[in-house]
């Protein structure tokens, strides 16, 4: 197959982690990633991290995150019990393979890290302002080509972008008429947006 037929199949979503309870093992460099990508998108989720060994950076990150628990042991199959999400991040796949087929023998979706034959789900590179948020995926092929889009997008998109997303509800919440209505003027007036930014830009 060739690269014009490839296409990327997965079917985006986002999820309110803190209504999940989600599972890390493995507390090192890889660990302390999952993590911190998990925090920095929901600060409120309920994490347990379960590792023989937790670096210091996990033990300080959890102190600033309540809802952030360290299991400083060995994986138990019963850590899978009540777990939504299951993200493997030791450095043995042996290990993470044998976890990955407990966590599915249960329906737990499972990210195993920098192994996408075994992952259920990735976790991709995310562009937050405010109430917007753009998650790129490559389909697990080039974590690096998603960071540097996401490095293009964060430099493309203004600040102010939060401001804008509220005018538009603001307007969107005193216009009269039915949904189509709704969509047709909110269309209008977010195209001489983008019509305005292009002209501004060149």
């Amino acid at each position: 197959m060739n690269g014009q037929n490839q296409r990327n199949n997965l079917f985006p979503v986002f999820l309110k982690m803190e209504k999940l309870q989600t599972l890390i093992v493995g507390g090192g460099n890889v660990g302390e990633e999952k993590l911190r990508s998990l925090l920095r998108n929901s600060p409120c989720a309920p994490i347990t991290v379960v590792a023989i060994k937790i670096k210091d950076k996990i033990k300080d990150m959890s102190l600033k995150y309540p809802k952030v628990v360290l299991k400083e042991r060995g994986f138990h199959p019963e850590d899978l019990e009540g777990i939504n999400i299951a993200i493997l991040a030791t450095e043995d796949r042996n290990t993470n393979i044998g976890i990955g087929q407990l966590a599915k023998a249960k329906n737990i979706p499972v990210n195993v890290a920098d192994t996408p034959d075994l992952c259920d789900f990735y976790l991709g590179s995310v562009v937050q302002r405010g109430q917007l948020k753009i998650g790129i995926s490559t389909n697990g092929q080039s974590p690096t080509f998603a960071k540097r889009l996401r490095q293009i997008l964060e430099e493309v998109l203004p600040e102010e972008t939060n401001d804008l997303i509220n005018n538009l509800k603001a307007i969107r919440d005193q216009l009269n008429g039915d949904f189509q209505y709704k969509v047709q003027k909110l269309n209008e007036y977010t195209a001489q947006l983008v019509t305005g930014a292009v002209e501004k830009k060149h």
